[in-house]
């Protein structure tokens, strides 16, 4: 075929820009040209994880004037079971008090791993407790360490919510809150705002020989624990605040060791049930609320003096007396407020109820009332200063004797916390 002029003329017009715009895509898909790409800015990777530890607690003075007299060893504190018995149990009413037992001091840490971030926390405090009661001295809080969904050592039971505590210059808290830290292995499958937690824990309890304590025929009655304590609880999360059920199993065994005609062995199956929430009330309040009933699980409540109790079973000479898990509700209210960024408020009010048995001492502790309102004033950062009025009552229960406590607490706080790697 021959091509005139003017046909090569049109094939030219239509071939070069074809041709041109082939060489740009060949240019572009070069390696040059993929390097060229490469140099601009890309976004940057993410920092690989290293170890951190954070040393972290507060230095905190407790003073004011108890109006009421309390249990010595609990002179600092609105314990509600320490309140006297009977009449005149302490002595006489009034007197001033000063204490920097709530004094704090804790290290956290972290170390990346194949399996994840180990965590580990220690922490104490120089609050003493049972045999050091009444004395500032070293108490451990945490011990503790957590891998992936699993963590081991002392912290916080399960069955308990610690945010239900309010922002309360008292140290001991509310009565009728669940409030332990206890020994444990616990699985946490789900993890967030929304959480799922299992645990065994160290078994624990304690027994009241009521009207029969100088009988020798208790003398070598001995409690065991051939179980562990198995505790759950599962909280859903948003931006509202949560609600929380937790639940806790128990076996209780006690051993008659004294040979005569009496078998005084027994045992017990404890129980309790917990409903707890945090509700947002606006910008600035949070509504803290906690329902509880059990039966045997005195100790994990913050402020329950025993597990068992003693029924009479006078129908049966050979087991004259049984031990019973005493029944018990808590309930916890309160409202913590933020005015600004400077000044803040808790009040609110917990109740402990027990449900006596036959066997117990007219003066046994019977019902707690306890209720507290604060002003709170933060001039600097990690520092505060408020003022607080605490009030509480105990009931026995069969002697008609009821004693009120009163007390005016004035704090200082100031936190300290530094965080080294990360």
């Amino acid at each position: 075929m021959i091509l005139s002029l003017r046909d090569t003329r049109a094939a030219r017009h239509i071939l070069l820009p074809l041709l041109g715009w082939g060489l740009a895509a060949l240019l572009s898909a070069t390696p040059g040209a993929q390097a060229q790409d490469a140099s601009a800015p890309q976004p940057a990777a993410a920092p690989e994880p290293r170890p951190w530890m954070e040393v972290y607690g507060f230095a905190m003075l407790d003073t004011g004037a108890n109006f009421t007299r309390i249990n010595p060893d609990w002179y600092d504190t609105m314990r509600v079971s320490k309140l006297p018995a009977f009449e005149k149990e302490y002595g006489e009413d009034g007197d001033f008090f000063g204490s920097v037992r709530q004094t704090r001091f804790g290290v956290k840490s972290g170390f990346p791993t194949k399996l994840g971030e180990l965590k580990t926390q220690f922490e104490f405090e120089l609050f003493g407790t049972g045999v050091d009661a009444g004395q500032t001295t070293f108490r451990l809080r945490h011990a503790y360490g957590e891998l992936g969904p699993i963590g081991a050592g002392q912290y916080w039971s399960p069955f308990m919510d610690i945010d239900v505590f309010p922002n309360s210059l008292e140290y001991w808290g509310p009565t009728g809150m669940v409030f332990f830290r206890n020994v444990q292995v616990r699985w946490m499958p789900i993890r967030g705002e929304t959480r799922l937690t299992l645990a065994i824990e160290r078994p624990g309890a304690s027994g009241d020989q009521g009207l029969y304590a100088d009988r020798i025929e208790l003398a070598d009655i001995k409690g065991r624990f051939p179980l562990p304590d198995v505790s759950g609880e599962y909280r859903m999360g948003g931006d509202w605040g949560y609600v929380e059920l937790a639940g806790i199993l128990r076996y209780i065994k006690w051993d008659d060791f004294v040979d005569d005609e009496y078998d005084l062995s027994g045992d017990a199956t404890g129980w309790g049930i917990n409903l707890s929430s945090n509700l947002k009330a606006g910008q600035s309040s949070t509504i803290r609320l906690q329902l509880m009933y059990g039966e045997g699980v005195e100790n994990y409540m913050n402020d329950a003096p025993v597990d068992i109790g003693i029924e009479n079973n006078f129908g049966d000479p050979r087991r004259p007396i049984l031990g019973k898990p005493l029944p018990i509700l808590g309930v916890v209210a309160f409202l913590d407020h933020n005015w600004n960024e400077r000044w803040s408020s808790a009040i609110g009010y917990s109740l402990t109820d027990i449900d006596n048995t036959n066997g117990q001492a007219p003066d046994a502790y019977r019902r707690g009332h306890y209720a507290l309102g604060n002003v709170l004033f933060t001039p600097v950062p990690n520092m505060m200063v408020g003022g607080e009025l605490q009030w509480g009552r105990r009931e026995n229960f069969s002697d008609g004797f009821t004693s009120d406590g009163l007390k005016l607490q004035v704090s200082f706080k100031y936190n300290f916390s530094h965080r080294f790697g990360g």
